[in-house]
């Protein structure tokens, strides 16, 4: 189910939140005309910093990436959950910026000592292609751009809202960071964007972690470097209500339309039957008001909404496909690759009509592993499934579905070879793989493989028609799969994925793993 499509509550039209539905952390917004573009971290996932578009602010499609060129963002070795992390977009006359901070492996040491750094690249066009990513040496995150009346560009980055002098083509730095609000004392006083209105400098940020409590705080001054007061309706956005369907909701920037209405994107997070964000950390939408003394509330003060009356925009709706027949020369944008991958290893062309994945070495729980394929899960219910071609002959060769997190938590319902063709459905709860279940015996040809997912149950099945399904295994309560899930695992920001892989198990062998379809349905 699609619960962006407006409903109507009498004469008004309505959405629901999230308007982006699954793993579309931290967003950024920026209106060009009548049109709005919206950036969103991917962490290790490739091709890098998902680019959406809409026309009415509710529906939205995912039209580009910033990074698509594995020479440009190594990502091969970046642990789970580092990588790209919040990015920001802006345009300036005639082009787009992105910016975004690149959390790399840095320990401190001699060898090992840079730990993020800031990435900026620019287009003449939303959707890209992007100059290949600037570094600029900042060791902090979050950063935005900002541009004052003079025309100078800043970059805005935590903690609390510093701000960093560039070049005017933004490829160097030329100032320190300079402190110029610290936040309201909040602990985790990040993602910080600095507008100008009315004659002020309004600074948002987000504080009290990226979890429950999460929130966005303002501050205002007459001058760029401050000093900055506090907004006397602080927080602007929390969510206050431990039983609400949204929660996790922070985060946030401002966008104010054509018409003149003013609205702003945050993160949030729905729960999963307990405090679990499965699908991730998603985009939220809500209206934003100003007051008589200058300052601005959101949702007039009640939190983050789930239902909400659509801005004064046209509606404008886009295709929504659920199956990927492979048919085309290039592979769909809702696809995402962990980490960067192996193009000698996969294809479209060498089997029209499927996608060829090459096993090669690398498992599901090492960062080496090439060529897993992923999309988001969107709700907390799902059905997905796809047809296999497969013929494994060595210990270890496998190829099917995964439910994937990270290296360290995921589900596969693979078609392999152990001593015979066998299906076999593994777990990893960031304690190794678990042999939950086996099927032995597994006939020649085409298999068809299905995850029917009801919340924190998830159902496998395998057919070999498409039509007569057999029940191969049940998982419950897999709060493995989410942020929450697994607290002795240090960085869990961004959510389940599902899709199809193939690798070799450690045999050392390269055969194809064909994939005619996948279809998701929610």
């Amino acid at each position: 189910m699609n619960n962006n499509i407006n409903n109507n509550l009498g004469d008004e039209r309505v959405y629901h939140n999230p308007i982006q539905r699954g793993f579309f952390p931290d967003p950024s917004i920026v209106r060009v005309g009548e049109d709005y573009y919206m950036v969103n971290s991917t962490f290790q996932y490739f091709p890098a910093i998902a680019i959406s578009h809409s026309r009415d602010l509710v529906h939205w499609q995912v039209i580009g990436h910033a990074i698509t060129n594995n020479d440009d963002l190594d990502l091969s070795n970046i642990p789970d959950s580092h990588g790209i992390w919040a990015p920001d977009i802006s345009y300036h006359d005639g082009k787009f910026y992105i910016f975004a901070t690149l959390r790399l492996n840095g320990d401190g040491s001699r060898d090992n000592n840079v730990l993020r750094r800031q990435l900026m690249m620019v287009s003449e066009n939303p959707e890209g292609p992007y100059s290949r990513p600037v570094s600029l040496e900042v060791d902090d995150i979050d950063p935005s751009h900002f541009i004052d009346d003079d025309g100078t560009h800043y970059m805005i980055i935590a903690a609390g809202a510093k701000i960093v002098k560039l070049s005017d083509d933004c490829t160097k730095v030329l100032s320190e960071p300079i402190s110029a609000w610290e936040g309201t004392g909040e602990r985790c006083s990040e993602g910080p964007h600095i507008m100008k209105k009315d004659g002020y400098y309004y600074a948002i940020v987000a504080e009290g972690g990226t979890g429950y409590g999460h929130g966005v705080n303002v501050g205002r001054s007459k001058n760029l470097l401050g000093p900055y007061e506090n907004c006397p309706y602080n927080p602007v956005m929390r969510q206050t209500d431990p039983q609400a369907s949204i929660q996790r909701a922070g985060h946030g920037k401002l966008v104010q339309t054509q018409k003149g209405d003013w609205w702003m994107v945050y993160l949030c997070g729905r729960p999963n039957q307990g405090n679990y964000t499965t699908v991730g950390r998603e985009t939220a939408l809500d209206p934003v008001s100003w007051t008589e003394d200058g300052w601005f509330i959101v949702n007039e003060g009640k939190g983050p909404s789930t239902v909400q009356t659509v801005p004064d925009l046209e509606e404008y709706l886009f295709e929504r496909s659920t199956l990927d027949g492979f048919d085309e020369e290039k592979l769909g944008l809702e696809w995402e690759f962990v980490r960067n991958p192996d193009n000698s290893a996969w294809s479209l062309a060498e089997r029209k009509g499927h996608m060829r994945l090459w096993t090669r070495d690398g498992q599901l729980f090492e960062r080496r592993a090439k060529n897993t394929l992923l999309r988001r899960e969107q709700e907390l219910s799902y059905t997905a499934s796809t047809k296999l071609e497969f013929e494994p002959s060595k210990d270890g060769e496998q190829a099917g579905l995964t439910c994937y997190y990270s290296t360290a938590t995921y589900v596969r319902w693979s078609l392999c070879y152990e001593g015979g063709r066998k299906l076999q459905l593994v777990i990893n709860r960031n304690q190794g793989e678990e042999v939950i279940q086996t099927i032995d015996h597994v006939q020649l040809g085409a298999i068809y493989l299905k995850v029917v997912v009801e919340k924190l149950t998830r159902s496998f099945y395998y057919s070999y028609d498409g039509e007569n399904w057999t029940l191969g295994g049940v998982l419950e309560n897999c709060i493995y799969l989410c942020d929450e899930g697994v607290p002795n695992d240090p960085k869990r920001h961004t959510g389940t994925l599902v899709g199809i892989y193939a690798n070799n198990g450690g045999c050392g062998s390269r055969i194809p793993a064909d994939f005619d379809w996948f279809k998701y349905e929610d």
